[in-house]
């Protein structure tokens, strides 16, 4: 997340001689738009914590079925993603509008390679609506504003932030950012996070010395929970089954190993 003072312009700030989260991150699902020093740094940060890879892939299989579910069962129409990444298969807006043409999807981020893809993600379906903000998590009240040009906060949103609460190291910030998005949508609409966790119980140890590396040799800055603080975010939500687990295991149809993600989905009351 830049610092609020950066240019809007994208290249202006896109430094690809530091090893960038969104393009490690699509380097450890198999995606093409990363540069050598981020599979250097994702080389490294895998050798040290190999179940890192798995981590990525359940973190992205996680979004299809909670916005699946969101959209087919809770019948949410609208989709707020905070943190968007870089796109690869099955965004938000394609599975939204897979279950429901007519869904409205904004996505938010504002890491300069993303931007340069954000044409990729603006592509959805006639009767819906695709829009791309350039925001900085840090900056709720901004995303809102934005966000209501294309989405009506009088009907349910559908809260997205994964991975993204992780990059906001202060406690206190990240609680007071998820209360403010929340505050701003109606009853009836969902938050749907994951969260990386040292808890030990899911094998999170390994996330310690993995994440002192990155934030010595990448950006943005990242830091770990434990689950009860995690589970702190939700706070007068109401969790849907099966409440917060491992997010590989989150409504999963087999019986995959847990990964140290958090993740669930609650609904305003």
């Amino acid at each position: 997340m830049s610092d609020g003072h950066t240019p809007s312009g994208g290249s202006a700030r896109l430094n690809t001689g530091v090893a960038h989260n969104a393009r490690v991150w699509n380097y450890w699902i198999g995606g093409k738009d990363n540069y050598e020093v981020d599979q250097q740094v994702g080389e490294q940060v895998a050798g040290m914590f190999p179940i890192i890879r798995d981590i990525a892939r359940a973190d992205r299989d996680f979004l299809g079925r909670a916005v699946r579910f969101v959209a087919e069962e809770q019948g949410v129409r609208q989709f707020l993603d905070i943190g968007t990444g870089l796109p690869t298969a099955d965004n938000t807006h394609e599975i939204a509008q897979r279950v429901a043409p007519d869904s409205r999807i904004v996505y938010v981020d504002n890491d300069p390679i993303v931007l340069v893809h954000a044409r990729t993600l603006l592509t959805g379906t006639h009767e819906g609506v695709t829009a791309y903000i350039d925001a900085d998590v840090h900056d709720p009240d901004a995303i809102v504003e934005r966000a209501s040009q294309t989405l009506d906060f009088t009907k349910p949103v559908a809260v997205m932030m994964l991975g993204i609460l992780n990059f906001v190291l202060d406690y206190d910030k990240a609680r007071e950012i998820v209360r403010r998005l929340l505050a701003a949508v109606p009853s009836g609409s969902h938050l749907v996070l994951t969260h990386p966790t040292f808890d030990s119980e899911l094998g999170g140890e390994g996330q310690i010395p993995a994440m002192k590396f990155w934030n010595e040799n990448a950006t943005p800055p990242i830091t770990a929970r434990s689950g009860t603080d995690i589970a702190a975010f939700f706070e007068g939500l109401e969790p849907l089954e099966p409440g917060m687990v491992s997010c590989s295991q989150w409504r999963a149809p087999d019986a995959p190993a847990a990964v140290p993600q958090y993740g669930a989905v609650a609904v305003k009351p």
